[in-house]
């Protein structure tokens, strides 16, 4: 089966032996970050170091100073942990292997951008500010993420790209010393946490019907019961399928340009996926998507699979001829099963699946890449 293994460019910047290392595992394509968010990285193979701290969400290669002149939004510069054109760089690196590279995009979750532009963020039902979380409903943040899909996706020499967080974010996050577990979160609560009140999204639930006071009084009374370490309210769910409407629309809105900016920047042949959950009110990195749209919009979807490959069914059941890749951790250190990796793909091929994305080559033990390269099942 077809895979792809994610990767950063500090994971091949400095080491030579890096291209070949990936090659030998079986695969035929690396999924190479271009635009990305603050982390910390293990690199356990790197000669040269051991920890990446990528400190702000940046590009990692020279934005075009034309491209971006006279926008309000501008994506940042990486610092010394991917300085000049590191995607480049790294994307040559692994061409020269044998191997087809595509950028790998992550739009909506930008804390420097918040932390700069707090007006751009998400805030919720309580008046918090969420600066992790650009709020997509805004057209000015909207055109800042369209514009850099398109320049960080179509880099010179990537085939294709994925879009990752190309949809609502909201309150799940891994931030630094990050202290939110104490209470727990129900699916319809972290839901109910995640809705947006500024005033553009205040307006959109005016569009629907909805009255924004009304509503946010309604959500923290909702809410009430789980802060006493119970069940949220019995009005989430209706509150949920109240504003799923405004909400699915914008990000449709969204998807839908940042794809087609994608492919004229792109040109006829650049293929353009979404890290995609079906569930259309999830929030995050795998942005939530009607299945039978977003495979209408894109050449397919990348889907969450390290929990069980069940994600993939409402994608396949819509019989779509495009890609549905199915994304399994192979760190085990991050819960993933890279020994399992030959059971873990038949079972995601069963469900539908006609690739694979392993998460990550970068951060994996050389005991990882071995059991991946062991268990045959790449191409």
């Amino acid at each position: 089966m077809k895979a792809s293994a994610f990767l950063y460019p500090w994971d091949v910047l400095g080491d030579p032996d890096a291209p070949a290392r990936i090659a030998d595992l079986g695969l035929r394509q690396v999924t190479l970050a271009s635009a990305y968010h603050s982390t910390r990285a293990l690199t356990p193979r790197h000669p040269r170091h051991r920890i990446v701290t990528a400190e702000h969400a940046a590009v990692l290669y020279p934005p075009d100073e034309l491209y971006w002149r006279g926008r309000e939004l501008m994506p940042y510069a990486a610092g010394s942990w991917a300085p000049g054109d590191a995607y480049g760089e790294a994307a040559a690196s692994l061409a020269a292997a044998g191997l087809d590279v595509h950028s790998w995009v992550v739009l909506a979750h930008n804390s420097r951008l918040g932390a700069e532009h707090p007006e751009t963020s998400v805030v919720n039902a309580y008046g918090d500010r969420y600066p992790w979380a650009p709020c997509i409903a805004q057209p000015g943040v909207r055109a800042y993420l369209v514009a850099l899909a398109a320049e960080a996706a179509a880099r010179p020499g990537a085939g294709g790209t994925e879009l990752e967080s190309c949809g609502w974010y909201g309150l799940p996050h891994l931030h630094a010393h990050d202290k939110i577990a104490g209470v727990a979160l129900d699916d319809i609560a972290e839901y109910l946490m995640s809705l947006c009140f500024c005033a553009s999204c205040e307006r959109g639930y005016g569009e629907v019907g909805l009255d924004a006071g009304e509503l946010r009084v309604r959500a923290r009374e909702a809410l009430e019961p789980v802060w006493r370490g119970g069940p949220v309210g019995a009005s989430g769910a209706e509150l949920l399928a109240g504003t799923l409407e405004f909400r699915t629309r914008v990000a449709r809105e969204l998807q839908e340009a940042a794809v087609a900016a994608v492919r004229e920047r792109g040109g006829p042949g650049f293929q353009v996926l979404l890290h995609a959950d079906p569930r259309p009110e999830r929030c995050g990195a795998n942005a939530g998507v009607d299945p039978g749209h977003v495979l209408g919009v894109a050449d397919g979807v990348v889907v969450p699979c390290a929990g069980g490959p069940d994600l993939l069914a409402p994608f396949a059941a819509q019989g779509s001829s495009g890609v549905l890749a199915a994304n399994l951790t192979v760190v085990s250190g991050m819960g993933g099963r890279p020994e399992a990796l030959a059971e873990d793909a038949a079972r995601a091929a069963a469900l539908g699946a006609t690739e694979l994305r392993l998460y990550h080559a970068g951060l994996a033990s050389g005991a990882d890449l071995e059991a991946v390269r062991k268990a045959g099942v790449l191409g």
